[in-house]
């Protein structure tokens, strides 16, 4: 084979930037509120979900980037692209997704709704009876949660919570005190809903509901007493939300968090949103109390707080406005009725589980049965992410009330979770588990759980390995796989994992299992190498991965090389990609796309051809800097061919395949929604639903 010439492109310009490409992603969720096949009150909860997304984009990245450019950062990540254009950038493109998703609620989403009998009711369309009540309502249970603060040189502006509801009031007049500031701040109390619905009788629909704003709108008046309002908007500001602990000055993590958690709402401000009715001279004073600058304000024309809208989606009781429901499949052992022995199970064979078409519940099982058995001695596992209301870890506390060796390895520092599993590890404390934070510097994302039992005399070790976290509340709506085995070698990987987490040694080699920090990027790198070697011998050679995101700069470039090289490559990335494929020269061998559906996309499967081995990985990594490097995670092989299969078919061929919930990514980063004829129509979540799912679609009623 002649040798492939290097592209032209200058290094810089083979990266695409990583907060675009998050815009990128935010604009394919937001289409699926403008979807029309898309069910209406879903897509009113990817309108929120779109809010949900862009203030964490705000509270960490935009947040990073406004820290780079206030200490004059030298130098560009990969794409070459300096912090203050990136911002600039960054600006411009939220502002016009946002301009999008507030005109497609106001012109499209809520005008259907009224159409189904969901309406929101604005002040001037009150009657009489609504008014009345609403009145009552604001009297009864609004008005003494309400603090006004009238502000003057003894009544600072207050300290403003990150992402809380707030008003601003413009008054004239002068009060009891002969105070006259002309202005005052309201803050909307956290524990109060959003919105409010109205009784049957006096509704007018059979859904009717009221903003908290407007409600306060209405009737703030009553709060400055003697003084007119002339004035009242309502505003949101977001924070950086990034902690800070240094290493070398805590005694104790959990204590040192403790005290950062408090503070993360009052974090640096970095954006600004105020309703578009806000006048000019309010504005400038609300960026100045916050030291922002236009470039950092968004006027909107609705409420600022749309993520709390997501709240009506479970007052409505309307299962044909929402996705079918369905049930999660049990593997063939949960669906006997008489009593199982999970571990007998497992003995007979590797059990694979997909999620969320298959149920979570072997996974509780898994644990719930290792705390009743007495034969189980020991306990061990990782919690990332697992909720403040969590069986999974209730049953945990109970192992270790009944004397069980559990031993828990809880990662404080994941992000925006750091208080449920402070407030878990402290009741596992409680109980006499050994809890253990971790190693400092590197987050334990991995996702493992191991049970030690004693059988026939001699001591054997199950264990459960995942690609997501041990949720069942997101394993009902992220995909993801996991494996239960008692695999004696991966086994063996899994307890020098956790000897590694727990205590002190150099790490050693593992037999089976890829890991972060250590050997996880070099094998990756390796099996990339290993495709190039057999592409250019003449031979097939193909890389199927899928994950949430690629951008580590060092694997792009061998994936540029495999595809120079004649290897086949497709890439499933759900959200940030800086990879560019399709560019002659670079990547023509590179196709990505991206499956933006009803579940949340979170599987990590790694696929090489590898001479027709069809070697196939699961991970909780995805091919970031931090997860390759900053991170404890684990990359395990799908070894019995069976069930290699089936990852094989229901985790990367039909979202290949997909025509209908796919979109596929063009050089410049930008991506085309695929589209199919009615007859040719492939939605791979469809598709596994019907294949996976206990009870089908409508048939659960």
């Amino acid at each position: 084979m002649a040798p492939v010439a290097k592209p032209e492109m200058p290094a810089a310009k083979q990266f695409l930037n990583r907060e675009l490409s998050q815009i990128e992603f935010n604009r394919r969720v937001l289409a699926q509120a403008e979807n029309e096949e898309t069910p209406l009150l879903e897509r009113l909860r990817f309108i929120c979900i779109v809010s949900s997304n862009l203030d964490e984009f705000f509270e960490v990245r935009v947040a990073g980037l406004k820290e780079q450019i206030k200490l004059d950062a030298p130098g560009s990540g990969a794409d070459g692209m300096a912090p203050g254009q990136a911002f600039e950038r960054v600006s411009e493109q939220v502002r016009e997704l946002v301009s999008r998703q507030y005109q497609l609620l106001n012109d499209n989403i809520l005008p259907a709704l009224v159409e189904q009998g969901i309406c929101f009711l604005r002040r001037d369309s009150w009657n009489d009876g609504q008014r009345e009540w609403i009145r009552d309502f604001f009297f009864r249970e609004l008005m003494p949660m309400l603090t006004p603060i009238g502000l003057d040189p003894f009544h600072p502006f207050p300290r403003i919570l990150n992402k809380s509801l707030n008003f601003a009031v413009a008054l004239e007049g002068k009060d009891a005190f002969g105070r006259n500031s002309g202005v005052a701040i309201v803050q909307a109390p956290r524990i109060l809903p959003r919105v409010i619905r109205l009784p049957k009788e006096i509704s007018g629909s059979p859904y009717s509901f009221v903003f908290l704003s407007s409600i306060i709108h209405a009737h703030v008046g009553e709060l400055f007493t003697g003084m007119r309002v002339v004035g009242c908007y309502q505003f949101r500001v977001t924070r950086n939300s990034d902690l800070f602990v240094d290493e070398e000055e805590i005694k104790n993590l959990r204590i040192a968090l403790q005290g950062e958690l408090s503070q993360r709402h009052l974090g640096n401000a970095v954006r600004l949103e105020v309703a578009d009715s806000c006048s000019q001279q309010m504005v400038e004073f609300l960026l100045g109390q916050f030291s922002l600058g236009n470039e950092d304000l968004f006027q909107v024309n609705g409420p600022v707080n749309l993520v709390r809208l997501i709240q009506v989606f479970d007052l409505i009781d309307r299962p044909d406005l929402k996705f079918p429901r369905f049930i999660p499949g049990l593997p063939f052992f949960s669906q006997k009725k008489k009593a199982h022995n999970i571990f007998e199970l497992i003995s007979k064979g590797d059990i694979l589980l997909h999620h969320p078409y298959q149920s979570f519940q072997p996974v509780i099982e898994f644990i719930q049965q290792a705390y009743a058995d007495p034969d189980v001695i020991a306990v061990k596992q990782t919690v990332y992410r697992t909720g403040s209301d969590s069986t999974l870890m209730e049953a945990l506390v109970a192992a270790a009330r009944l004397g069980k060796e559990v031993t828990v390895v809880v990662e404080l520092l994941a992000r925006f979770d750091e208080e449920a599993n402070i407030n878990w590890a402290k009741r596992l404390e409680e109980v006499g588990a050994h809890v253990i934070y971790g190693v400092f510097g590197h987050k334990t994302h991995c996702k493992m759980a191991m049970i030690v039992r004693r059988e026939a005399g001699q001591l054997k070790r199950y264990v459960h390995l995942g690609t997501g976290n041990y949720h069942p509340g997101t394993a009902r709506v992220y995909t993801d796989f996991g494996l239960l085995t008692c695999h004696e070698e991966i086994c063996t990987d899994v307890s020098e994992v956790f000897l590694q987490l727990t205590g002190l040694g150099k790490a050693s080699k593992l037999k089976h299992l890829w890991q972060s920090p250590f050997s996880l990027h070099g094998q990756i790198l390796n099996s990339i190498q290993q495709e190039i070697k057999h592409a250019n011998a003449g031979e097939p050679a193909a890389i199927i991965a899928k994950m949430n995101a690629l951008l580590e700069p060092s694997v792009i470039q061998a994936l540029y090389a495999a595809s120079g090289a004649g290897v086949k490559i497709d890439l499933i990335v759900r959200g940030a990609c800086a990879l560019r494929p399709g560019v002659p020269g670079l990547s023509e061998n590179i196709r990505v796309r991206s499956i933006v559906g009803r579940f949340l996309e979170h599987t990590r499967i790694f696929y090489f051809l590898n001479a027709k081995q069809h070697n196939v990985y699961l991970a909780s990594a995805d091919w970031m800097y931090r997860n390759f490097f900053r991170r404890v995670e684990i990359c395990f092989p799908v070894l019995d061919p069976r069930l290699k299969k089936r990852v094989i078919l229901e985790g990367l061929k039909p979202y290949l395949r997909d025509n209908v919930q796919a979109w596929e990514m063009n050089g410049d980063g930008h991506y085309k929604r695929k589209s199919a004829r009615k007859n040719n129509r492939f939605s791979a979540q469809e598709v596994l639903l019907e294949k996976l799912a206990a009870v089908k679609q409508d048939a659960v009623e």
